[in-house]
């Protein structure tokens, strides 16, 4: 596999605000298959940081003993390749916490890319993103966990993706498997023919 340079390409797994099916805001819990799938994808794409936002501190304190156990636990020993992937993670309480470190760490204002398993008028595709990329502009992937990112996040974010679509009427894939998808047209390069 050929894959271009991430540059200062970052992902964010959002649990708060997102929505339900009748389309309340809520905060939605972390689940373990996340953390270590979005994490494995993300390393292996190269990206900087993998951020998981929950402003519950029992999530909060569940995804850390997660994350230690497979980075310095026992985990660490039976499988220190799991480890590897899950030490680019971090958890924070908002996107703005995660705006301003990535401005901390960068010295510049990070874009934000909210993807969404709905057509959108503002949307984006895959190409046009891809190409913004290519700068050394900061960029944040926001990945909504649930039934989606809450309007207010659709609202505020400077990109939306479209879709993933498929050749089927059926459109609701894990968050980890649109992550996946995403990375992977996003940042593979076809191997040029000789």
């Amino acid at each position: 596999m050929k894959t271009s340079s991430a540059h200062e390409l970052y992902v964010a797994l959002v649990h708060y605000p997102v929505v339900n099916k009748n389309g309340e805001t809520i905060t939605s819990a972390v689940t373990n298959l996340d953390l270590h799938d979005i994490a494995r994808a993300s390393k292996t794409y190269g990206i900087r940081q993998f951020y998981v936002i929950t402003p519950l501190a029992d999530q909060k304190e569940l995804t850390q003993k997660i994350l230690s156990h497979w980075i310095s636990g026992s985990g660490a020993v039976y499988n220190h390749i799991r480890g590897d992937a899950l030490e680019i993670v971090r958890i924070r309480d908002s996107i703005q916490i995660v705006l301003e470190e990535i401005k901390e760490k960068t010295g510049q204002l990070a874009r934000t890319v909210v993807t969404s398993a709905k057509k959108n008028s503002r949307s984006i595709g895959y190409a046009d993103l891809k190409s913004k990329l290519r700068s050394d502009t900061p960029h944040v992937l926001l990945f909504g966990t649930a039934w989606g990112l809450g309007p207010e996040i659709l609202e505020m974010a400077d990109y939306i993706l479209e879709p993933i679509m498929a050749d089927s009427d059926y459109n609701h894939l894990s968050v980890r498997s649109a992550v996946s998808i995403t990375l992977d047209r996003l940042i593979y390069e076809q191997p040029i023919s000789l």
